[in-house]
C-alpha cells in the first residue's frame, strides 16, 4: 500500500476511536489482525487473530479503566501507519496520563498487525498486573 492510503486508514482508525465508533473500529481489524504488547503484565505477548487481540484490548480497558484523551500525531509511510495517542487510566482512585504509540501494518484496506510502545511501560504493567 502507499503512504496515502496507509494514512487513510489511519486517520479513519483514528476518527472511529475518538468518536467511539466501536463497529467502525471493529471493521477495520482484519479477521487476521495480531497485537503485540510489550511489558511484564498479563497482557504481554501476542495476540492472534481478531478475536484474540479484541479480547486482549477488551481485558486491557477493564484492568486500566483507559480512556482516549487525545490524538497527539498520524503518520505513516508505504509500509506502517502510526498513531500516537495520549491516554488516562484510572482504577481504584490511581490515575495516571500516558503516552502510547501504535505502530500498524496495514494490507487490503485493513489493520493486520499492531505494535503497542508505551512510553511508561512500568505504569501499564502496575495497572495490568500480573
Amino acid at each position: 500500500m502507499t503512504a496515502a492510503e496507509n494514512l487513510k486508514i489511519a486517520e479513519a482508525y483514528a476518527e472511529a476511536w475518538q468518536r467511539g465508533d466501536l463497529a467502525t473500529l471493529f471493521a477495520l481489524y482484519h479477521d487476521d489482525f495480531t497485537l503485540h504488547y510489550g511489558g511484564a503484565n498479563r497482557l504481554s505477548g501476542t495476540h492472534a487473530g481478531k478475536d484474540a487481540a479484541l479480547k486482549a484490548l477488551a481485558e486491557m480497558s477493564r484492568a486500566t479503566g483507559r480512556k482516549l484523551v487525545e490524538i497527539v500525531d498520524i503518520m505513516a509511510g508505504a509500509a506502517r501507519a502510526t498513531i500516537v495517542a495520549r491516554e488516562r487510566f484510572e482504577v481504584g482512585g490511581e490515575v495516571a496520563e500516558l503516552e502510547r504509540v501504535l505502530v500498524y501494518r496495514i494490507a487490503d484496506g485493513q489493520l493486520r498487525e499492531c505494535w503497542v510502545h508505551d512510553a511508561e511501560q512500568a505504569v501499564v504493567d502496575r495497572f495490568i498486573g500480573a
